[in-house]
Formats: structure tokens, sequence, C-alpha cells
């Protein structure tokens, strides 16, 4: 019983339900396919993580499913489980619930996600990608910003993941600062999740303001590690694009 206590298989109704459904849409295949794909052997970044083998969209279409029906109790048993899509599962059911929330059950499902992150919940890109800008960048929208500057000096690379990510809920609505600042702070980050992190959020402050991408550049793109640079130019013409990387770091230096 406490085996499967520790697998989130007792302790929510609908968390048992959603484990067995997942169980039943897994392949063998699919879970050779994840278990590469988001790196968990010895040494990678996903070390550890264990995966059933379903797809993305059948996550969600099983979350949707029980959303009405879903609650803390479901979410808490689905995070705690050592499957990563069950875990996905939880966060699914979160936003969801979080889109429909007032402020005070917004306020608590943010905080539930904060303590999962803080537990080793939320332990991949995928997981960070799929809630942050909703769980954390949504529920901050109004409010001060300073726990992503928190998020982005831990130690943790997932925190730090998420202090980037959580941003693009104020770009999406043309607040571009906080990102400037956080991608400003994490450019000499060691792991290449976080210069690809980076890259991704500067590209979509660029869909919103290319000058101010420039100008950004102007400044940081000699000491930006080469996959940030790539992903952040991503949208420039091809000739500027070039330009830009022989000015980066492991370029010529020279812009002509």
């Amino acid at each position: 019983m406490a085996r499967q206590a520790a697998n989130g298989e007792r302790g929510s109704g609908t968390a048992r339900e959603i484990l067995a459904e997942l169980r039943a849409a897994a392949t063998a295949e699919k879970r050779a396919v994840l278990s590469r794909f988001f790196k968990t052997g010895p040494g990678e970044y996903g070390e550890g993580d264990r995966f059933l083998g379903v797809m993305v969209p059948q996550i969600r279409a099983i979350a949707a499913a029980h959303l009405a029906e879903s609650g803390p109790a479901a979410e808490r048993a689905l995070l705690r489980s050592p499957w990563h899509e069950a875990r996905e599962c939880g966060l699914f059911l979160m936003s969801g619930r979080f889109r429909r929330a007032d402020g005070r059950g917004r306020g608590a499902l943010h905080r539930a996600y904060l303590a999962a992150l803080a537990a080793g919940r939320v332990n991949n890109w995928d997981l960070v990608d799929g809630s942050a800008p909703l769980l954390v960048g949504g529920w901050l929208l109004e409010r001060p910003r300073g726990l992503l500057d928190d998020l982005a000096r831990r130690p943790g690379l997932w925190e730090n993941r998420v202090a980037v990510v959580s941003t693009l809920a104020f770009v999406r609505r043309g607040e571009l600062d906080d990102a400037f600042r956080l991608c400003g702070a994490l450019l000499g980050h060691p792991h290449d999740l976080m210069h690809k992190a980076v890259g991704w959020v500067l590209r979509e402050c660029g869909k919103r303001d290319a000058g101010r991408l420039r100008a950004f550049l102007a400044r940081h793109a000699g000491a930006m590690p080469r996959t940030a640079l790539r992903y952040a130019i991503e949208r420039f013409p091809g000739a500027e694009r070039r330009r830009w990387l022989r000015c980066g770091r492991g370029g010529t230096g020279n812009w002509d």
C-alpha cells in the first residue's frame, strides 16, 4: 500500500482513473522514444525520470475529460507520481482550473505549483514550458514580480527556467521589461536548456519589438551562447542572421 501511495495511485479516485487511462494509452515504442528524447540516462538532465509512453495530445485529452471532477487532491496525487505523463496531466488539470478560478482559487493553485516545483515534481523542460507562463506568469500579471528574480538566482535548473519562461505571459501583453531583464541576467547560465529558453523568450520579444531586440543584441551578442543567439535571431532575414552570428561568441566579431 505504501508503494501504491508513492506511485500516486491512492488518495484520489480521479487520480487513479486518470492513471489507468494513461496506462491504457501507453505503448512500449513511445516509452522508448520519450525516454531518449527527454534525456533520462545517467548524468543527463532528465536522469531517472520514468515514462509510460503517452503523447501530449492524449494527455491533454485525458486531462480535459476529467477537469470538471478534478481538484487539489487529484492534482497532488498525480504530481507525486514517478510517471512523467501523470505529473504532466496534473499540471494540465491545474492550468485548466486556473483559467476558471477566481482570485483566491488562482492564488492557491499558484502556491501549489511553487510547492511542486520546490519538491522536484516540475522537473523537465516540457513540464515547465507547459505550466509556468500561466501558473506563475499569469498570477504575476497584476502583481510585483520579484519572485522571478528570486527563482533566477536559485541553483536549480528548473527554477531558473521557470523564471525566464514565465515572462512569456507578460510578453504576450506587450510588456517586455521583465523578459529582457531576466534574459540578460541568465545569459551566463551553464546549461544548454537555459540557452534555448533565453533565446526563445528573446525571439518572442522581437516579434513585439524588433528594434528593442536588436538593441539588446547590440549590447550582449558578443557574450551570448551560440544557441541563445541562434534562437533569438531566428525570425530575422537571412543576411542579418549571418551578420549577428559573426558578431556573436565564437564568430569573427565583425558586423560587416
